[in-house]
C-alpha cells in the first residue's frame, strides 16, 4: 500500500511539472521578453500612461544627429506596423533599418539585438501582431546628422537555444536584450563604446545631464563594483529599484524595476551570474 502511495504521489508529482515546464507560446514568450527584460514600453508607450499600450512615446530623444519618439508598434496600417512584414520588423530589431532601408536612431539599442535567437524574434513579432491596433501617431523621426553605432561583438550571430541553457551566456543574451550592456560600459573619447574586457560593464556613462545618473560599475570589483554584494541583494536591487541601503535609484533604473520584477527568478540570476563573469575593473 505505502509503495502504491508513494508510486501514484511521484507520478502526479512528475506531472504537474510537466505541466509547469510546458513551453512558452510564441505570444507568451514575445510578451515576456517585451514587458519585461526588453523595456520596449518605457520608449514605445506614454509616459505616465498604460506601459503595455505601445501606442508610441511621448519622451523626446533630442540630440545634434536626430530628434526621435520610440514609434507606435500595434498593428495599426497607418499608425503603427501593420503594413510592415514579419521580416522588415526582424530587419528592424537587429539591424536597425527601416523598410525603406533608413536607418534608424541608436536609442533603439539594435547592435545589441543580434543576440536574439531565431525563436524568440518570431516570439517578439507575434507578441506584436496580438496587440490592439491603436491610431496614435507619433512625430516622424528628424535626422540632422550622422550618428555612430557601436556593434555589439556578442551580436555578430544569434545565439541558440542551447546557448541559453548556460547561465553565463544567457545572462549575457538577457544583459543585451535589456540594453545593460550599452548603459554600463564606457564610452570612449571618440564617441565608441567600448565592449572590451577594459570597458563592458564598467559604468561611467551619465543620464540626464548634469543632475542626472551615473551608469554604475557591474564588474565584480570588491569596491568599485558589485563584487561585495550578495546575489540576493543584486536581484532585489534590480526588480526594487533600490540599492541594499534602501537609496532609489535614479532614473533610467528606477523605472525600468518594475519591467524587471516580472522576470522569473531563473532569468534574474542568470543576469548575475553574467556579471560576476566580467573582468572586475576599478
Amino acid at each position: 500500500m505505502f509503495r502504491l502511495v508513494a508510486w501514484v504521489g511521484a507520478a502526479l508529482a512528475a506531472a504537474t511539472a510537466g505541466a509547469f515546464a510546458q513551453p512558452q507560446s510564441l505570444v507568451e514568450r514575445g510578451g515576456y521578453l517585451v514587458n519585461g527584460i526588453g523595456v520596449c514600453g518605457n520608449c514605445h508607450s506614454p509616459r505616465g500612461g498604460d506601459p503595455k499600450s505601445f501606442a508610441g512615446g511621448t519622451n523626446v530623444f533630442n540630440t545634434p544627429a536626430y530628434t526621435v519618439k520610440g514609434p507606435n508598434l500595434t498593428p495599426h496600417p497607418e499608425a503603427g506596423l501593420g503594413k510592415w512584414s514579419d521580416d522588415d520588423i526582424k530587419r528592424a530589431l537587429v539591424e536597425g533599418k527601416r523598410p525603406n532601408g533608413h536607418q534608424l536612431a541608436p536609442n533603439m539599442p539594435y547592435p545589441l539585438y543580434g543576440v536574439l535567437t531565431e525563436r524568440d524574434k518570431d516570439a517578439i513579432v507575434a507578441y506584436l501582431r496580438s496587440l490592439p491596433a491603436n491610431p496614435t501617431k507619433v512625430d516622424p523621426p528628424v535626422y540632422k546628422a550622422e550618428f555612430k553605432v557601436s556593434p555589439f561583438p556578442p551580436a555578430a550571430k544569434p545565439m541558440t537555444e542551447a546557448d541559453l541553457a548556460d547561465p553565463i551566456k544567457r545572462g549575457l543574451y538577457l544583459a543585451a536584450v535589456g540594453h545593460c550592456a550599452a548603459c554600463h560600459s564606457k564610452l570612449t573619447e571618440s564617441g565608441d563604446m567600448d565592449y572590451g574586457p577594459t570597458g563592458l560593464g564598467a559604468g561611467g556613462r551619465r543620464f540626464g545631464g548634469a543632475q542626472g545618473a551615473t551608469a554604475a560599475n557591474i564588474t565584480p570589483h570588491p569596491t568599485k563594483g558589485i563584487g561585495g554584494w550578495t546575489d540576493a541583494e543584486i536581484k532585489a536591487m534590480l526588480v526594487s529599484g533600490k540599492s541594499r541601503d534602501g537609496r532609489e535609484l535614479k532614473p533610467p533604473m528606477v523605472e525600468f524595476a518594475p519591467f524587471y520584477a516580472t522576470m522569473t527568478d531563473a532569468d534574474l540570476s542568470a543576469i548575475v551570474a553574467w556579471m560576476r563573469s566580467l573582468p572586475p575593473i576599478e
